[in-house]
């Protein structure tokens, strides 16, 4: 069956060609002008920016540096209304009371040291390998028991600390820097367990599959195959497990009871008080600068491995 082709079809045809091209080249020209960012908007983005990040600095900076100032006055200012005259009359005097020889406040840091980095080690070690078995072996009830892990975050370890006392004292725990890693680590482990099966759920496992043709075992895999990928979530669980036991005072005040062996915030609080349990300022505001001042420091150290191992397991590629 032939067609037959008529001027009138031709000039259709011509036409609706041309409106398809001019519609189209008519959608380019207004996303390109709708592309065009106007400066004025641009400025104002800007401003509102610098407007956020400046508050968002004076939020978290200012009380930092109030605390510091207030560290270095003596306690009659501490005491009184800020005054212009005396504000900036500064001294040695607090951190010479703290670091006495009396005050106990060194002995309370190295335990604090002791404990924090004990407990963060044994997280991140454990929080990774339990991490491997949820995101790698498949066993039949692995989501509930992932999800009974879980659910004991949302625990806290206050309402359960009668029986947790009766067992350390049990198994002779109680008065041990031991026991007090063991029950740090134990809190922190949901949290650990939760990024680091994030992070092995990230990581393709075509790694893992090349590595095992070569011969590595699974602990080799770990070690070196992947330790570069999951660094970032180790390091988040360590940092994590280190800040929490190195503020915690509930639980060190309940398990120790002798002088020699208490925690930084423990101390403090023997520190703070004088005579007819009078609170002495100066000395609180003091050893509460010397107790921040690990914090700020390893929390900028592994401030980009903290954001990475959050945010791990968030996107899969």
């Amino acid at each position: 069956m032939s067609t037959t082709t008529t001027p009138s079809t031709i000039a259709a045809a011509d036409l609706s060609t041309r409106a398809l091209t001019t519609s189209g080249d008519g959608r380019r020209r207004r996303h390109q002008q709708g592309s065009v960012r106007h400066p004025r908007d641009t400025a104002v983005k800007r401003t509102l920016y610098v407007i956020a990040g400046v508050g968002g600095v004076l939020v978290f900076a200012v009380p930092l540096i109030w605390s510091i100032l207030r560290a270095f006055q003596s306690e009659a200012v501490i005491t009184q209304a800020p005054d212009p005259a005396t504000f900036f009359q500064l001294g040695w005097q607090n951190f010479a009371a703290v670091f006495s020889p009396s005050s106990h406040l060194l002995t309370g840091v190295f335990n604090s040291l002791v404990v924090s980095i004990s407990t963060a080690v044994l997280t991140a070690v454990i929080a990774t390998m339990a991490g491997y078995g949820f995101a790698r072996f498949r066993f039949r009830g692995s989501g509930v028991v992932f999800g009974l892990v879980l659910l004991t975050m949302m625990v806290p370890f206050q309402a359960i600390l009668t029986p947790l006392y009766l067992e350390m004292n049990a198994m002779k725990l109680t008065n041990s820097l031991l026991g007090l890693v063991l029950f740090y680590t134990t809190v922190n482990l949901p949290f650990g367990v939760f990024v680091m099966r994030n992070a092995f759920e990230s990581i393709p496992t075509e790694l893992e599959d090349s590595a095992f043709v070569d011969g590595a075992s699974r602990f080799r895999v770990v070690v070196s195959v992947l330790r570069p990928l999951l660094l970032p979530g180790a390091a988040t669980a360590a940092l994590y497990a280190f800040l929490a036991s190195w503020t915690e005072f509930l639980g060190a005040l309940t398990f120790l009871t002798k002088d020699s062996l208490y925690t930084l915030p423990v101390a403090l609080l023997n520190l703070q008080t004088g005579a007819y349990g009078q609170v002495s300022y100066g000395n609180l505001v003091a050893g509460s600068v010397v107790a921040m001042i690990p914090c700020i420091a390893l929390y900028v150290g592994l401030q980009r491995f903290y954001v990475a191992g959050l945010s791990s397991g968030a996107l899969k590629g």
